[in-house]
């Protein structure tokens, strides 16, 4: 039976339909994932419309609620300004939602495959911005909330992990590298959003108009055509395909320890799992680290540095106030700098993992991390400018690097079959991180600013606790040992989600053997990649453009 008579009848969004034919090149497939994860990646960027939003209804300044208006209030006051604080919730629901939504629905989108859950994490996404929209001309925070926060939070969710089993099948012979590029382009999204945004806010703004508004409505649309784009364009490798070439590793004998297992673990038992409890804190200790410096990097240097930062022997507390604005430029480049570590380190250590092992790999990002953070109150003591950047700029793609390795080091654990729903499953420690993180960090500095330390001394502390927190992540990471294969589904088992996840042999459906990796369609490879590596490389440059004010 041809596929086309199999097809017939089916909709275009059903997994069946994604199966790619003989000769489908495999670096189609990055791509479609990277127009989902730059569009998504925003999440990271969205504080750039908090300074507008505090201003929307003073437009040149904020126009304070009475004291009478507290937090439920703001939800729905129309006659006065919210406050930055209160517009951060959006934020913290983002990633609250992405972990949870990626938790509950990542089974389902194994069976439905990724290009449905593509099509609605678009639909999430940018319909959640234009319900924000409407919430900004409205001037009602609880639409925000709504829109972007739970609506788009489940976009997030679903687009993170959409692209990661799929990925893994197709580059069984670099699954670090694979999921790297992919998880690149959401530490990317913020690179290419955050520019443009500023810059539609400031076309649409208005002497009455902030300009916000439009700005939601022209993202979205934008965001949706590439988002869908990326969707429409995955495809999925037949369940016997393979490399031309390539070889799985032979499997190990009984009581050997290798960490790339030949069985598959169903999703819903990993709870049950040790070595999934020990990743899940791997995980969460490397993310609660660094997202803890990310949010204090600006202040930080400013705080540590003071005046040196532009020629000024004054410590920051002695700063007026055009110094301070001076200051502030910098941080603003040092901040652009994290974030390209934070995104080249995604694709760096992902990579490099594929060549020293996941384990050892977060081997080095613990015992290294950790040195690093203990050398910044000494660097900063000394007064060394560049150990003290050096130090961040490789943190952050540690950092960055964790949620890169992650997923390849799921795959090596509990089989391919059901990754990206376990990977949903484990982002609840992405969730706990980014409140663990921060507010260890922020409560530190506040007490110990009221303690009377000056504040180029507020950070020491934390610096160890951070570095606690890597060596917590350090031996949980000693500790992942290969899965008990009791754990694994039988033949019969395996055989049975495959038919629920209407995963299927090229053989039975078009006659042909193991499909073979050839470069055809080099021009239509070079087109997709084109795509996205524009607006990339355009991120690049206006991200390059804030560092050079760094060293300037």
């Amino acid at each position: 039976m041809s596929t086309d008579s199999l097809n017939a009848g089916r909709g275009w969004l059903d997994k069946q339909r994604t199966v790619a034919p003989p000769g489908f090149n495999r670096w189609l497939v990055p791509p479609a994932a990277l127009a989902i994860h730059l569009c998504i990646g925003m999440a990271y960027g969205f504080s750039v419309f908090w300074l507008p939003l505090s201003k929307a209804i003073g437009i040149t300044k904020p126009l304070a609620c009475g004291p009478e208006v507290g937090f439920w209030q703001e939800l729905f006051v129309s006659h006065c300004d919210w406050k930055i604080s209160t517009l951060g919730w959006m934020y913290t629901l983002f990633f609250v939602l992405l972990g949870s939504s990626a938790a509950l629905w990542g089974g389902w989108l194994e069976r439905v495959g990724p290009r449905k859950a593509g099509v609605v994490s678009a639909l999430c996404w940018c319909g959640g911005m234009l319900l924000s929209a409407a919430g900004v001309h409205w001037h009602q925070f609880w639409l925000m909330l709504l829109g972007s926060g739970v609506i788009g939070g489940i976009g997030l969710g679903l687009g993170y992990i959409s692209p990661v089993s799929t990925l893994i099948k197709w580059f069984p012979d670099r699954r670090g590298m694979a999921t790297g590029m992919a998880i690149m382009g959401f530490g990317g999204g913020a690179m290419i959003g955050s520019p443009l945004a500023a810059e539609l806010m400031k076309a649409f703004a208005t002497p009455t108009d902030v300009g916000v508004a439009a700005t939601f409505v022209v993202m979205a649309t934008i965001y949706f055509v590439f988002m869908m784009g990326g969707a429409l364009a995955y495809r999925i490798p037949a369940a016997d395909w393979a490399p031309a070439g390539w070889q799985p590793p032979p499997k190990a004998e009984p009581g050997t320890a290798a960490m790339v297992t030949h069985g598959h673990v169903h999703a819903r038992r990993v709870w049950r799992i040790p070595q999934f409890w020990l990743v899940w804190m791997v995980l969460c200790m490397n993310v609660s680290a660094g997202i803890g410096v990310i949010g204090m990097a600006s202040p930080m240097l400013q705080e540590v540095f003071g005046g040196r930062l532009v020629g000024v022997d004054a410590r920051f507390g002695d700063l007026d106030t055009a110094q301070l604005a001076a200051i502030a430029g910098v941080a603003a480049g040092f901040t652009a700098l994290l974030s390209l570590f934070n995104i080249g380190g995604r694709f760096f250590w992902a990579s490099l993992s594929d060549r020293i092992g996941r384990k050892a790999t977060y081997v080095v990002f613990f015992v290294l991390g950790a040195v690093l953070y203990l050398s910044v109150p000494y660097s900063a003591g000394a007064g060394s400018l560049l150990l003290f950047v050096a130090a961040f700029c490789v943190i952050l793609s540690m950092y960055g690097g964790g949620f890169a390795t992650v997923p390849a080091y799921l795959a090596d654990l509990f089989g391919t079959q059901m990754v990206g729903a376990i990977h949903g499953r484990l982002l609840t420690a992405w969730a706990t991180a980014g409140i663990l993180g921060p507010v260890v960090v922020n409560y530190m500095r506040d007490w110990q600013l009221a303690q009377g330390l000056p504040r180029e001394q507020v950070y020491n502390q934390t610096m160890v606790i951070l570095a606690g927190m890597l060596l917590v992540g350090l031996v949980c990471n000693l500790l992942v040992r290969p899965v008990n294969p009791k754990h694994f589904m039988s033949e019969a088992e395996l055989a049975a989600e495959r038919r629920q996840a209407h995963d299927r042999a090229q053989a039975a459906e078009t006659g042909a053997g193991t499909m073979s990796f050839h470069r055809s369609s080099t021009l239509l490879v070079a087109l997709v990649w084109a795509a996205v590596g524009l607006p990339l490389a355009w991120g690049v440059y206006r991200t390059a453009l804030s560092v050079a004010r760094f060293f300037h």
